[in-house]
């Protein structure tokens, strides 16, 4: 049983919200929406403690709707993110949020982006900026910004904005901030450079904490005492062949690390790709792309990288080495056993972190025992290979190409039937979509000779 199940229909929001909520499915608050947002309806600064999948952006979502000004075209909202993947996520979910009201008008900045475009959408204006704190703070800077009329202020992942580094571009957004404004701070974690960050820049603030939204019984834990560094590479071969997982995730504590794993598993057969902050973002979009349409079964990543990855359907967490603080590791493995859905995780420790392990332990308010590793028998296994393949178009959203017309052009005369189809992710100038293994070479064929709105379209399988 979910912990609330409070209404959205009990609180104060316009009834184009509420329409719009429920054809959304939204019947209930999560217990960070029925903590936080009653407090942020009455205008009060918030602190709030809650992890990805809590329904926090809807949370702060519904909060700044409720109290933007349509007819002011002006920024009256900025949400600054520490990834440009969140940033776009929060923004797809405003968005949502918003499609019964006319005319609100969101905009995401962020780095990794070129600046031209973004100028040009700054001069049409908007009423609610996304963006990664780099970004906003360089447009703030060269005046292509303006933060005059601003009522609301949200910092989402807070914790992983620090932890980037942008602590200085934080402290120069707020000083061109209005001092009368609403401030909503959320965050995973709650270190110390979070508390004199939240004494510096809210007001009184009220503090919610929910606890995580997965349920205990949905994530089966397993730990393994590996007797060196060595010996972790060969269990988490042992582990992926052993259980092998559809996807699975396994976090590192460094980008050098990340990558130097994700290419010996590649050498040893498996279908991997690695996400780090050393990508290029075209290079990062490509990667979360495959890894969400099952085109790639392991995904080995920092924890920075995969802040905000909206994948529900991840199946295990493998921690290769132990996070440094017991919340980030209850934050990996919630990474599995989401929407419902069974996961496990497994994690390697040495003799050398049992400080580490005492402070999970701590937490969990559980002894941790080790179990032993599959037998090197399972070594012989072969890799499981991922069911979809992902292909990629040259044209995108600037083109006016949509979800539909690949679709339709792949599905058309003599072509290939919609369940072999996957996800279809339209970028600005590109397009990706998944179709299963076996139906490939048609599906390349049909995309090669046929016409998206009119043009044609090169089309490239993306090898793993």
């Amino acid at each position: 049983m979910p912990v609330t199940q409070t209404p959205f229909s009990a609180l104060a929001l316009a009834p184009e919200l509420l329409v719009n909520l429920d054809s959304l499915g939204y019947a209930a608050m999560t217990p960070i929406q029925a903590a936080s947002l009653p407090l942020i309806l009455a205008g009060r600064d918030v602190i709030a403690q809650a992890k990805t999948g809590s329904g926090k952006t809807a949370a702060f979502g519904l909060g700044l709707l409720a109290k933007l000004d349509v007819k002011r075209f002006c920024v009256q909202t900025l949400v600054l993110c520490p990834t440009r993947e969140l940033a776009d996520q929060v923004a797809k979910e405003i968005r949502k949020l918003a499609r019964t009201i006319h005319n609100i008008k969101v905009l995401t900045l962020c780095g990794g982006m070129p600046f031209g475009p973004q100028l040009g959408s700054l001069e049409h204006g908007a009423h609610i900026i996304v963006g990664t704190p780099g970004r906003v703070e360089e447009h703030l800077r060269k005046g292509s910004l303006v933060l005059d009329n601003l009522t609301t202020l949200v910092l989402d992942e807070a914790d992983r904005m620090l932890e980037m580094g942008f602590a200085p571009a934080l402290d120069a957004i707020v000083d061109k901030a209005p001092q009368q404004r609403q401030t909503l701070l959320f965050s995973a974690t709650f270190p110390d450079q979070i508390q004199r960050i939240a004494k510096r820049i809210l007001q009184q603030p009220e503090t919610v904490k929910v606890e995580s939204t997965h349920d205990a019984g949905s994530i089966v834990q397993h730990f393994y005492n590996v007797g060196s560094d060595d010996q972790r590479l060969q269990a988490v071969r042992l582990l992926l062949l052993q259980f092998a997982p559809e996807s699975a995730v396994v976090f590192c504590n460094t980008k050098k690390e990340t990558q130097d794993i994700a290419d010996a598993l590649r050498q040893s057969g498996f279908s991997v790709a690695a996400l780090h902050g050393d990508l290029e973002q075209r290079e990062r979009d490509e990667v979360l792309v495959r890894f969400a349409n099952k085109s790639v079964c392991v995904l080995v990543a920092t924890d920075v990288a995969a802040r905000g990855l909206d994948i529900d359907s991840i199946e295990a967490v493998i921690n290769y080495q132990l996070a440094h603080d017991a919340d980030v590791h209850v934050h990996r493995i919630g990474r599995s056993g989401r929407a419902g859905n069974k996961g496990f995780a497994c994690s390697l420790f040495t003799d050398r972190d049992h400080y580490k392990v005492a402070l999970i332990q701590d937490y969990l308010g559980q002894i941790i025992s080790a179990e032993p590793l599959p037998p090197r028998s399972v070594l012989n296994k072969s890799p499981a290979e991922p069911p979809m393949a992902t292909l990629q178009l040259d044209v995108g959203k600037k083109q006016k190409i949509r979800p539909g017309d690949i679709l339709g052009a792949l599905t058309g005369d003599n072509g290939i039937a919609g369940n072999q189809v996957g996800k279809i992710q339209v970028f600005d100038n590109c397009a990706y979509v998944a179709v299963q293994r076996s139906v490939v070479k048609a599906a390349l064929a049909k995309l090669g000779e046929g016409k998206l709105k009119g043009r044609a379209a090169r089309v490239r399988l993306i090898r793993g």
